[in-house]
């Protein structure tokens, strides 16, 4: 195993030529995908069998999971899984409970009140991927925010295992975290569902969680139908690494990402050849007990990048070029580099902080932005299961204080209804106020709007 390696000169910027990502989907994905929706949005649950019979090899009647069967999974789930995924969920509700924002409101002198009241999504539907590994802490983390922002109907689609069931600890994860469906179907046939509807599963208005490429070419063209996350590439981290770290965590901090994807990216940023040998090393070393050892090797080989820094500056602008999901700083006095570091999904911060923590149970929201997407999105958050209405209330005060301005801009764009809107109104104003109001701003301003509606009347004409 050796990862592609770059040795920067002094000086010389860390450019995006230098990277090699993997798309988040392909246009076979977008074709298959589109086919796909057009079945679903035709032939409903029909379409739904038809589908999992073909891709996952099983037959399902019913795709409603029954609450028998999760109450089922959480007795045979061990204890300790149990009590693993309850620490989890308490430390994520925690954190996301320190995000929820209110309804505000602001009263200016004039009288005017404008502010933003705060609305939970009426439903939200989560993609739980299976496939190579299962994700409990999929669920918990998706789930987890939109009970905390007070969305209603929650709905969780997984794909069957072999037998056509659903994992336990999955079943035993959504009961914990607030699921209110749970449906036994993947792909993009399950993002069709969510998000059209069929006879069994009721549409949602957002869809969030990760898949394969063709759970995210689905994802892609339902958005704007339904709200959805974001498009989920493959997994990647960078870790950051100077004398200090110790090689082996360094490598197998390398291989928790690598292992879960093929196609995951995994960049080590480090400041000597030696070192990065002693990490490579390491990962030889590490390769021989892991349990997924094709899956990290071709992740490494076809999408590792090490790259050796002169600097500290280097590497950090180097960090902020990768714009990674994942980033980890292994560096002495971490927190002193947090300032210079524009662009990551999640930081792990000092030697005692890897990655994994950040996967399960420290709190903050392992759905994360991908591909380097970094560069403009934020981690999945309660934010993502509420929606913002502006409200606006004038009084007649108010309104001449910004009459001019209305009337000037409306003018300027072309609009005479909108001059008009606010000229009629400051007419009855003034003929209310006649007796005592002679020649003020009221009257200004009616002068304004009439002149602006002649001009905006001319202009169309």
């Amino acid at each position: 195993m050796t990862m592609r390696r770059v040795d920067l000169q002094p000086t010389e910027p860390f450019t995006a030529d230098f990277i090699d990502r993997a798309g988040a989907f392909n246009p076979g994905a977008l074709e298959a995908a589109t086919a796909i929706i057009e079945e679903v949005r035709a032939k409903g649950d029909a379409a739904l069998r038809a589908y999992t019979e073909k891709f996952d090899g099983v037959a399902i009647d019913d795709f409603r999971v029954p609450e028998s069967a999760i109450e089922e999974a959480l007795a045979a789930v061990d204890p300790d899984t149990i009590d693993a995924l309850n620490q989890a969920a308490a430390q994520i509700r925690d954190f996301h409970e320190r995000q929820r924002q209110q309804s505000w409101f602001f009263a200016r002198q004039d009288g005017a009140i404008v502010g933003s009241k705060v609305t939970p999504l009426d439903s939200v539907g989560i993609y739980v991927p299976g496939g190579r590994a299962l994700y409990p802490s999929t669920v918990l983390m998706n789930a987890l925010p939109a009970q905390v922002a007070g969305v209603e109907r929650i709905v969780c689609v997984t794909p069957p295992t072999k037998d056509g069931t659903l994992d336990a600890t999955v079943l035993a994860a959504c009961k914990i975290a607030g699921v209110t469906e749970i449906y036994t179907v993947g792909g993009a046939q399950a993002v069709a569902a969510l998000a059209y509807g069929t006879e069994t599963i009721r549409p949602v208005a957002k869809i969030t969680g990760p898949g394969n490429a063709f759970v995210a070419a689905a994802k892609k063209l339902v958005s704007g139908d339904v709200g959805i996350d974001m498009i989920a590439g493959p997994s990647e981290v960078c870790v950051v690494a100077d004398e200090t770290a110790d090689p082996s965590m360094v490598a197998i901090d390398l291989m928790a990402q690598a292992e879960h994807d093929p196609l995951a990216a995994c960049y080590l940023v480090t400041f000597s050849d030696a070192y990065a040998d002693a990490v490579e090393a390491a990962i030889a070393d590490h390769m021989e007990r892991s349990t997924r050892a094709d899956i990290t090797r071709a992740s490494l080989d076809d999408h590792g990048l090490i790259v050796v820094c002169p600097t500290m500056g280097q590497a950090l602008e180097a960090v902020n070029v990768i714009a990674p999901e994942h980033l980890e700083m292994h560096v002495a006095n971490a927190m002193e580099h947090l300032g210079a570091i524009r662009n990551a999904g999640a930081i792990f911060l000092g030697e005692w902080t890897p990655e994994a923590v950040g996967d399960y149970v420290a709190g903050p929201n392992h759905t994360l932005p991908t591909g380097g997407t970094a560069r403009y999105s934020s981690p999945l958050a309660v934010d993502d299961f509420v929606k913002k209405s502006s409200v606006i209330q004038y009084t007649a005060s108010a309104l001449r204080n910004d009459a001019r301005a209305v009337v000037q801009i409306a003018t300027h764009e072309g609009l005479w209804a909108h001059a008009q809107s606010v000229a009629l109104r400051l007419q009855s104003l003034l003929s209310a106020e006649q007796a005592s109001v002679t020649g003020g701003s009221a009257a200004a301003g009616v002068d304004a709007g009439e002149n602006a509606g002649r001009a905006a009347g001319a202009a169309d004409e």
